[in-house]
């Protein structure tokens, strides 16, 4: 019995994570251009990021990652579990894509796998969490 309320405990704070990291990302995603355009009139020979900012992409791409996987332990809905994990994949795909620059995807591209992992924690916190102690053993 303890052992179900740990359980319903780290899921909750699981996506109390997913939200926050992808909060997080959300802003470092909308920040970044503003920092170059500010970097670029400040400093004319270096127009790259640092490499502690481009880290940062792949940051929150594995804590999120830690975040989806906990969630879908404990979710009641099959649907979440998928939309969660397509997100996370769309997510990764911009992000590699960004980095590699295999084909042009446009930089907005990046906020709808954002916007819709936080949705989805948001959404699974409020709806699809065990409600009695046997529906997550």
């Amino acid at each position: 019995m303890r052992n179900l309320m740990v359980i319903k405990i780290a899921a909750g704070k699981a996506d109390s994570l997913g939200i926050i990291a992808g909060s997080l990302c959300f802003v470092h995603c909308l920040i970044t251009p503003f920092l170059f355009v500010a970097k670029m009139c400040s400093v004319s020979c270096c127009a790259s990021a640092p490499t502690w900012w481009k880290s940062l992409d792949f940051i929150f791409l594995v804590v999120s990652f830690f975040a989806i996987y906990r969630s879908t332990i404990n979710t009641t809905k099959n649907i979440i579990k998928s939309a969660f994990w397509l997100s996370w994949l769309s997510l990764c795909f911009v992000l590699i894509n960004e980095h590699l620059q295999w084909f042009f995807v446009s930089r907005y591209a990046i906020f709808l796998p954002a916007f819709a992992l936080i949705f989805l924690h948001i959404y699974n916190i409020k709806y699809c969490q065990c409600k009695e102690e046997a529906c997550c053993v």
